[in-house]
């Protein structure tokens, strides 16, 4: 029996789409629903106001630190596997959160769902680009996968806020328990096993070391660098190891017969843009939510509830954008599909900037907001299309690992550069006009990352029309094996 024909007898498509859919949700979820619990954390825990940040950039941190790691180890043992263990360590992890009596306990269940975070998404990404072939098939599982991200960012946030009113902040851990276990023993009878492997090949143990220490004390430094300031011992220290060790894996690289990040991978543009697209996309759309949580709770008072409800207009959009992304990116081709997300994008992200005025109401955003919104969704189908076209089934948990980092890296650069900009003009402010400076930062922010997805839309023009080169010789392209034990 052929390969093709053992992936058919053995491959439910929509039984599949709807795991690989519902991980996504679950990690979606995840990233927001902790926000309007750190109060009720805080005081319960005993943190200080401050230090409540940690519960979130223990997550951040690691997730971005081992997303290289995560793809490695979805294509050495297993992408079935990986994605299993990783939703395992998504509901201990959930439950030991749920469970804390103190702070060092909750922010270490944090940084082991960040690991599970890092090590779900590739492992989801590539049994996507293996299981569904190149073209419209993996369009539409891509359009769907990117469909439940956006329903979970809006779940996470509605969910989070009436969990911890109902039911205290340990539910916004325990309601991952039922959902990732579920999800995990489902994907044992529906996700496929993968061919037996018939060559030998190593971890690079090496390469994994420097390249994930490298990538978590970047990620910590970015993040850190904004509340303990850029010039403190641990930021600058965290960020001179980091460049060391970076410096340490490129080296090792080069060097090794079997390397975690094979740099011939760049030689197919297709990868090489489409991971400059998602670091933009993060650096961009992904900082978005966070200003606009500042202007309705910090400009105009929003409550938890009020904030979570108010998202529901742009993440619809979002949902609507996947979609469209994927009958564009069908019929037109990816190229074209993302100078129009960025375009519509930037137009939308511009238009919300008068909605960002002290005085104005939730309505003057809304325009934009939908504009906006569309835009990002097309542009998350078709950047993810673009970075798994050309590389070889074997080599796609990698792929998806560079491009990831990429887009975690981005989000922190983004926060931390935008974050320092628009609190320029607060410093010594009080009362209404620290209010009305606040607004205006976060315009000026706006306007900013309208301007970046113009760079964005520029880089897509390095895209080639046509399709990406073939994989290399003798190596099976995506869709002719199923690399997902």
């Amino acid at each position: 029996m052929s390969v093709p024909q053992r992936q058919a007898a053995g491959h439910r498509p929509g039984w599949t789409l709807a795991l690989l859919a519902l991980a996504q949700l679950i990690y979606a979820l995840d990233l927001d629903i902790v926000f309007v619990a750190l109060p009720e954390i805080g005081s319960d825990l005993g943190f200080p106001g401050q230090t409540q940040q940690l519960v979130v950039s223990a997550y951040v941190v690691f997730a971005g630190g081992f997303l290289l790691f995560g793809g490695r180890a979805a294509d050495l043992l297993g992408r079935r596997r990986v994605f299993v263990l990783a939703l395992a360590l998504y509901a201990v992890s959930s439950l030991a959160g749920g469970l804390a009596g103190g702070p060092a306990v909750i922010i270490a269940a944090r940084a082991v769902q960040g690991v599970g975070g890092a090590l779900l998404l590739p492992a989801t990404l590539s049994l996507i680009n293996t299981l569904f072939a190149e073209g419209p098939p993996r369009n539409r599982a891509l359009a769907v996968w990117g469909g439940a991200g956006a329903s979970g960012l809006t779940i996470g946030a509605l969910l989070g806020g009436v969990l911890t009113e109902n039911f205290g902040w340990p539910a916004v851990f325990y309601v991952n328990v039922p959902l990732a276990g579920l999800v995990a023993l489902a994907a044992l009878a529906v996700i496929p096993r993968g061919p037996a492997r018939r060559e030998r090949r190593r971890f690079d143990l090496p390469g994994s070391l420097t390249v994930t220490g490298g990538a978590t004390l970047l990620v910590f430094a970015l993040v850190e660098g904004p509340e303990l300031g850029w010039t403190s011992p641990p930021v600058t220290g965290a960020s001179v190891l980091a460049l060391a060790l970076l410096a340490a894996f490129a080296v090792i690289e080069r060097r090794s017969a079997d390397p975690l990040m094979p740099f011939r991978l760049f030689r197919n543009p297709s990868l090489t843009v489409g991971t400059g697209v998602t670091f933009l996309y993060m650096a961009t759309f992904g900082v978005l939510p966070y200003f606009l949580t500042v202007l309705m709770q910090g400009v105009h008072g929003y409550g938890a509830l009020r904030t979570g409800l108010a998202f529901l207009v742009p993440s619809l959009a979002i949902a609507a954008g996947t979609q469209l992304g994927e009958r564009l990116a069908t019929r037109i081709g990816t190229r074209a599909t993302l100078l129009i997300g960025f375009g519509v994008g930037a137009v939308g992200t511009a238009a919300m900037a008068p909605g960002f005025a002290p005085e104005a109401g939730y309505g003057l955003l809304v325009p934009g907001l939908v504009v906006s919104g569309v835009g990002q969704g097309v542009v998350w189908t078709a950047m993810w299309i673009a970075a798994a076209t050309g590389t070889a089934a074997r080599e796609q948990g990698v792929a998806n690992g560079i491009a990831s980092t990429a887009l975690n890296i981005g989000n922190a650069i983004g926060l931390a550069v935008l974050t320092v900009l628009a609190d320029l003009g607060t410093e010594g402010r009080t009362g209404e006009a620290l209010r009305a400076a606040t607004a205006h930062g976060q315009s000026v922010v706006v306007l900013l990352t309208a301007a970046g997805m113009v760079v964005g839309l520029l880089v897509t023009l390095a895209l080639p029309r046509a399709a990406a080169p073939a994989p290399t010789a003798g190596e099976p392209s995506a869709p002719e094996a199923v690399a997902s034990r």
